[in-house]
């Protein structure tokens, strides 16, 4: 089974590549939108602003892969910002269209206004299980994992929701609808955990 980490100029890669590596799972780094098709599983990963991140994916020719594979019944992963970009809309730096894949918003977090906390949301939390996605098989209860982001998700279906956190609040910190699973940590930086969670990914 072939996995697809879709290269469009915005995410650090080769960390994500090198943790499937470590839990024995071959993957590729894919820039063309027939490698997306022609892939068994993909994976988005992403770092920086929603608004350029959508924006280079249309230019690049991959929305239209990505919609098919998801509506193919194939696996799905998103990370971070892969997350946040399969909802409708963004409210970073304005209003903006997302993928429409997961109806929802993604907006701030308004805890360093309300709580004194700090934005972005940084470092290791845990994630409160609400429902037992696949990429969580295995993990203990109240595991912790990495987080780098000033935005979180807000879907308008609560049923997609696979994990909270907390953070002045409780937040939607994964999600998982059919083939389609994502997370708002970063597995590739989460250590026995997050790697538990690509052999997960990668077994399914």
């Amino acid at each position: 089974m072939s996995i697809a980490i879709i290269d469009y100029g915005m995410a650090n890669l080769r960390s994500v590549q090198k943790a499937f590596e470590e839990v024995v799972a071959a993957a590729e780094i894919v820039s063309q939108p027939d490698q997306i098709r022609q892939a068994d599983k993909i994976v988005l990963p992403g770092v920086g602003a929603f608004q350029d991140a959508v924006k280079t994916l249309r230019a690049s020719g991959l929305v239209e892969p990505i919609k098919q594979h998801i509506q193919s019944g194939r696996l799905f992963l998103g990370i971070c910002l892969g997350l946040q970009m399969l909802f409708d809309v963004s409210y970073e730096d304005g209003e903006h269209q997302g993928l429409g894949i997961v109806p929802g918003k993604v907006v701030r977090f308004d805890v360093d206004q309300k709580r004194g906390l700090k934005v972005p949301h940084m470092g290791w939390n845990q994630l409160q299980i609400k429902r037992p996605s696949p990429l969580l098989k295995g993990l203990p209860a109240g595991c912790g994992v990495y987080f780098v982001h000033s935005y979180h998700v807000v879907p308008t279906d609560s049923s997609v929701v696979a994990t909270t956190t907390d953070y002045g609040g409780e937040f939607v910190s994964s999600i998982w609808r059919d083939n389609l699973l994502a997370t708002q940590f970063h597995p590739e930086k989460s250590q026995k955990i997050g790697l538990q969670i690509l052999a997960n990914f990668a077994a399914l």
